[in-house]
């Protein structure tokens, strides 16, 4: 059982600094054993604290990707909602024309009706405004009797 933990705990750092020793056969072995040791839990350590950094940098990169991916479909939503608030307005717009081209056609209509019916009145009738004259009917003489008029003078001449 002893043996398991020793094995467990200290087998690779042991095997490895022993092996140190023998390779290297300093002076005092049992003071540079224990430094090697120190060392090599300094290097474990930081070993350990960077592969827990290369695993929060994944993470990161991974929710990183992910905002990005979500911020490129927000971005596609947007655009979309712009074109379909685009093409409303513009459907709004055309309506807008139609209704007003449909009010002045109406307009004109009731403008022409008017005018056929209000044909016999005078000037001042029609006209609303302040100080219109009130003339009265002139007839206007057919040309071609002023013309035949005129011939008849020519040939007496």
């Amino acid at each position: 059982m002893e043996s398991i933990y020793l094995q467990k705990c200290l087998g690779t750092c042991l095997t490895q600094g022993l092996a140190e020793v023998a390779r290297v056969r300093p002076v005092d072995p049992i003071e540079y054993l224990a430094l090697w040791i120190s060392k090599y839990k300094d290097i474990v350590t930081m070993e350990q604290l960077r592969q827990k950094e290369m695993i929060d940098l994944e993470h990161e990169r991974q929710l990183a990707q992910m905002e990005q991916e979500m911020m490129e479909r927000l971005k596609a939503e947007e655009l979309l909602f712009q074109q379909q608030q685009l093409a409303i307005q513009l459907e709004l717009e055309m309506q807008e024309k139609e209704k007003k081209k449909a009010e002045e056609l109406q307009r004109a209509q009731a403008l022409s009706k008017e005018l056929m019916m209000d044909s016999g009145k005078t000037l001042a009738e029609i006209s609303d405004r302040y100080g219109a004259p009130n003339l009265s009917r002139v007839e206007e003489l057919d040309e071609p009797m002023l013309s035949d008029v005129a011939l008849n003078i020519d040939q007496d001449l």
